[in-house]
């Protein structure tokens, strides 16, 4: 069943259990405009709050706007880990990188 930008966004803010003003003021837009796009009303948003609803939602843009349907949780729990990671500095990248290097190792009994 395919689901518009209006439901997919109304169902990620109530499993949130968020209200639309928190939606609001975590993206920098309006509660009247949230509403709006939930209830299809408002049409054609920019890519700028579409990104930033993703991001809020912790979803990836093409999930959200129904490019990929049904994508796989692990990859959009990747998707979260890497927009994390590219919000770090160079040092704690490295570090993190030697972490799963570790990890790696471990695993596979080295």
């Amino acid at each position: 069943m395919d689901m518009s930008l209006a439901m997919r966004l109304q169902n990620l803010r109530t499993a949130k259990q968020q209200s639309l003003q928190t939606v609001a003021d975590a993206i920098g837009a309006s509660k009247a405009h949230i509403w709006e796009l939930e209830k299809g009303t408002a049409t054609n948003p920019s890519i700028e709050l579409v990104r930033k609803l993703a991001n809020h939602f912790e979803v990836s843009i093409a999930s959200l706007v129904g490019e990929k349907p049904d994508e796989d949780s692990d990859d959009e729990h990747l998707l979260v880990m890497y927009r994390d990671l590219k919000s770090l500095d160079p040092q704690d990248r490295l570090v993190l990188g030697d972490i799963i290097k570790g990890m790696q190792k471990r695993r596979s009994g080295r």
